[in-house]
């Protein structure tokens, strides 16, 4: 029977098809094909037995070995769990890999149970080609760069238009000490693969938070950030009291409520006054022994008022961090670089209504525009 192929082709992951991944789990955590589903051929020990197999004794050899391995009721459990994802998504695809051995060993199974499915030629290292160029030529479009002082809700600003990307959102971290997320940060290479999907969609002009090159764990792709210094900017102004009220829905109200949800209110709320007493720690060499030691004496008096219902006692330790740390810090990077370009400084509102009239603009310009792949 011919197994059929489909091309590596964008479209795919823009249409949000399910795939298949049927490379071992260990593979799969190092960065996976969004909307992939890991349903792995052989588990990660069958895998390491495989490849020591094929090492020593070469294909044909580590082919018998696998089908001594994955056999029988094993081999059943894995076409059955297939074919149960396969009865909600009939339009799921496989692959593996490089698109050869396993995912046409896993559609040679299908096939003789009843289910004809294609995999992808090149599988996963063709898939992330595409990606990774998608992401390369992004780094071509027009780009707006959207700073300001911490607290002045650039991602919000971001997230309001149909054209931004939210580099944050796609690192699962807000781009500074306090700014990790509960659950496990994505790999480097899923953290690209978020980024070039929600490309797929975004051919025009973009607008991007200012971000240093690492966010939280991710490197944004270098030649995308060599896009991002010299792009033009626009730079919130807001007063601190209302960054102040932002910051503490950042990092009190929004982490507790991830906090709760995740592992419930006495868990959740442990963990969360670990994750902020250890972000707060981590500054000693900035702040100072002395600074650092008022500032944590003022955070622990402040989650003891919070638990008596007082959560606005956490202003307390919030508004020196601001004005003693990270506004310093902003003003420090502004001297650095008195070259770049300000288009539009103002608040919050002005600088999203500057940043819709740039991409109007932008789009009106005509420039030759990258198109999804």
């Amino acid at each position: 029977m011919s197994l059929p192929l489909v091309e590596p082709d964008l479209s795919l992951l823009r249409e949000g098809r399910v795939l298949i991944d049927v490379r071992a789990p260990v593979e799969f955590a190092q960065g996976a094909l969004p909307g992939a589903v890991n349903l792995p051929l052989m588990d990660d020990e069958e895998r390491h037995l495989v490849g020591i197999e094929y090492k020593e004794r070469g294909q044909d050899a580590a082919i018998a070995l696998g089908e001594r391995l994955v056999n029988g009721g094993r081999k059943a459990a894995r076409v059955a769990a297939w074919q149960q994802l396969l009865a909600a998504h009939p339009d799921a695809i496989l692959y593996c890999f490089r698109g050869g051995l396993r995912s046409q060993v896993a559609q040679q199974w299908l096939a003789d149970a009843g289910s004809l499915r294609p995999r992808i030629r090149g599988g996963w290292k063709a898939m992330r080609q595409a990606l990774c160029a998608r992401i390369d030529a992004a780094a071509e479009q027009p780009l707006l760069v959207v700073g300001g002082l911490t607290g002045c809700a650039k991602t919000s600003l971001i997230l309001q238009l149909s054209n931004g990307l939210d580099l944050e959102g796609c690192a699962r971290h807000k781009g500074s000490a306090f700014g990790r997320h509960p659950l496990p940060a994505p790999s480097q290479i899923d953290f690209e693969h978020a980024m070039g999907q929600r490309l797929l969609s975004l051919p025009g002009p973009l607008v991007v938070e200012d971000e240093s090159r690492r966010i939280g764990a991710a490197n944004i792709p270098l030649r995308f950030w060599e896009g991002m210094v010299p792009a033009p900017r626009v730079r919130i102004e807001m007063p601190l009291d209302w960054r102040l009220a932002q910051i503490h829905k950042d990092y009190i109200d929004d982490l507790w409520e991830i906090h709760r949800r995740q592992f419930g209110d006495w868990l959740g709320w442990a963990l969360m006054r670990k994750q902020l007493s250890s972000a707060l720690g981590r500054l000693r060499k900035r702040l100072g022994s002395e600074r650092l030691s008022r500032l944590q004496r003022l955070q622990a008096l402040a989650f003891r008022e919070h638990e008596r219902g007082n959560r606005q006692a956490h202003e307390a330790w919030l508004a020196p961090l601001l004005t003693e740390y990270y506004d310093p810090l902003y003003r420090h990077q502004l001297e650095k670089h008195p070259d770049r370009h300000f288009l539009h400084v103002g608040d919050w509102e002005s600088c999203l209504q500057a940043a819709r009239e740039w991409s109007a603009e932008a789009r009106r310009d005509g420039r030759p525009q990258p198109q999804p792949a």
